[in-house]
């Protein structure tokens, strides 16, 4: 059964790298904008997987934005370091304040993460000297020239090492140690669980891969602002991918990622200001009706049967 499901995810990252080669400039751009999100909801999820619930995928991400922005116009460097800078800097942010919001526990770390995502770009758009201000950063130039192809493989890249890291943190003792302390925390402590180590850890990992994404997206598309760059589609899109596809799992996000995504594009065609209605009244039902995801209602009826 395990030598199938190698076989499987072989021929799948087969056909996704393989894409460009029999689809256009259109479906490409799709294909990469369904990569970031999908890459942000598996963050998103690394971190819930302690119990931490975040509002602030958006926060670092704009901020991994804007690092990779003003380091490659102010520094000589190319646009691949300045998206790993753009990880790097959510990384220490992350680091610095963990030690502060990840005391809080609940709607606490929730409402402070969003109050975050909210003071970054408060930050980003009166510091003009730095970043602009309200009206952004434009970069001389987009990343490989603006090929579609190219921008897929790099979003691709970026999406696999986020599932690998995604499985470390799945087949490790890291998998226990948040486990316990989503549970129990208490009990998690009585084993010999460092809880505060291990939520550090998570949460400036994750920031640091939105960060990333972040990056990537300002290279993409050769500018920041933000509004644009903290935008809400970028917290809220990510979150509904997770609960659809189900938390607590690498595949979970990875299938809701892929269904929600093409949905979204669908919804921005049809009703392009109304499409984050929609989102939410996604993730209301899938609360009520569909708790597990997708990947956790099939796992639990295969179960049965």
């Amino acid at each position: 059964m395990k030598n199938w499901r190698y076989i499987v995810y072989a021929v799948v990252i087969v056909l996704a790298i393989s894409l460009p080669f029999y689809t256009g400039a259109y479906h490409q751009h799709v294909a990469t904008t369904i990569l970031m999100f999908l890459t942000l909801a598996l963050s998103w999820d690394m971190l819930i997987r302690a119990g931490q619930l975040s509002f602030g995928i958006a926060g670092f991400f704009g901020v991994g934005g804007y690092a990779a922005a003003i380091t490659y116009l102010n520094w000589d460097i190319s646009p691949f370091l300045s998206i790993a800078l753009g990880g790097l800097a959510a990384f220490v942010i992350a680091l610095v304040l963990g030690f502060a919001v990840l005391r809080l526990r609940g709607m606490y770390f929730a409402i402070t993460t969003l109050a975050l995502a909210e003071i970054f770009r408060v930050i980003v758009r009166n510091w003009s000297s730095l970043t602009g201000g309200p009206e952004g950063m434009v970069l001389p130039s987009t990343i490989f020239g603006g090929d579609s192809a190219q921008i897929y493989w790099l979003l691709l890249a970026i999406a696999i090492a986020t599932i690998i890291v995604s499985e470390v943190f799945q087949r490790t003792r890291i998998h226990f140690a948040l486990t316990s302390i989503r549970n129990n925390e208490t009990v998690a402590k009585a084993s010999g669980v460092d809880i505060f180590k291990y939520l550090v850890l998570a949460f400036a990992i994750t920031s640091a891969i939105q960060g990333i994404v972040g990056g990537a997206y300002a290279q993409i598309y050769g500018f920041v602002s933000p509004e644009g760059s903290f935008h809400l589609d970028f917290t809220l899109l990510p979150l509904a991918m997770a609960l659809l596809g189900g938390m607590y799992s690498t595949p979970g996000p990875v299938v809701g990622g892929l269904v929600l995504g093409i949905v979204a594009e669908y919804l921005k065609l049809q009703i392009p200001y109304g499409h984050l209605l929609v989102y939410g009244v996604i993730i209301v039902v899938v609360i009520l009706f569909m708790p597990k995801g997708i990947v956790g209602t099939i796992r639990e009826r295969l179960q049965r049967r």
